[in-house]
């Protein structure tokens, strides 16, 4: 029997995810069959480590292994991911690198890739119940700051030796949470190189109320940042507002940041403004 030229397949149906994000996207759809290789460094969802064959890094992947599970599209990451799929391209693999660095730029990722897997519908309506979790977020803090509050400087320390501050989608996050980044200028930077503060001494200067660790996996140390020459009298240290935003948390650009990592920011910020009034009364 003669087959049939012209059949084809509705979107990719072996796809490899050399991020996070993407695999933890295509869970939430139930499109998770479709995926055949794994960053890892993936932990969410946490049976994605358990069912699927790590193949990547984050700048390096076992391009031989990619290949042998005959992937018919690649999914990453930025421009730090460009020798990966460059070598994949000149193998014959369809890849697609998306390069979010906002919260629109998100969202726009998580309804393209759900329309390429048949589930535009259902992708719009998750994206519309996160921008709706989102609003009311924001609706909270404008209350509470109609009710005397005010907004925390907030410190995202991304690394700690040297200190990098927050990309664009967390210092936006920051901002939807109710707090107000203390390095503003430094967050559309998408390189960390180009987000290091060479100089502690500045960031005290900032004098941050809260400060948010996230090493990019490394754990973080509250007890090293209290140690810190200087920082003993940093808002943040004198009122022991330090905490940690794991980072499949926060620095994921994908679902992750969106829900569970700035729901913690948006408490830790709330807690914060109920103390700060406290102490105002108490004056």
């Amino acid at each position: 029997m003669t087959a049939d030229l012209l059949s084809f397949s509705p979107g990719p149906q072996r796809i490899v995810c050399l991020t996070e994000e993407t695999t933890e996207w295509l869970y939430l759809l139930g499109q998770e069959a479709r995926i055949v290789g794994i960053s890892g460094y993936t932990v969410r969802p946490k049976r994605a480590r358990e069912e699927k064959p790590k193949v990547s890094a984050f700048l390096s992947a076992k391009t031989d292994k990619i290949m042998e599970l005959q992937p018919d599209c690649v999914l990453g990451f930025s421009d730090l991911q460009a020798d990966i799929a460059s070598d994949l391209v000149k193998r014959g693999v369809q890849v697609t690198i998306f390069n979010q660095r906002s919260v629109a730029e998100i969202f726009s990722m998580m309804f393209q890739l759900a329309a390429m897997v048949g589930e535009a519908e259902q992708g719009a309506l998750r994206i519309a119940q996160m921008q709706t979790d989102l609003r009311a977020m924001q609706d909270t803090v404008a209350a509470r700051l109609d009710a005397g509050a005010r907004r925390p400087k907030v410190f995202f320390e991304e690394w700690d030796t040297p200190h990098i501050s927050a990309i664009r989608w967390v210092s936006e996050l920051i901002g939807i949470a109710g707090g107000e980044d203390c390095f503003p200028e430094l967050a559309a930077e998408s390189l960390g190189k180009n987000r290091i503060i060479a100089d502690g001494a500045e960031i005290v200067r900032r004098n941050p109320d809260i400060i948010l660790g996230s090493w990019c996996g490394k754990k973080f140390r509250p007890e090293n940042v209290v140690a810190r020459e200087g920082w003993g009298v940093v808002n943040a240290v004198r009122h022991q507002q330090l905490f940690e935003i794991k980072s499949p948390e926060i620095l994921q650009p994908g679902p992750a940041a969106l829900t569970d990592g700035v729901a913690k920011m948006h408490q830790i910020i709330l807690k914060w403004m109920d103390a700060d009034q406290s102490r105002a009364f108490q004056k």
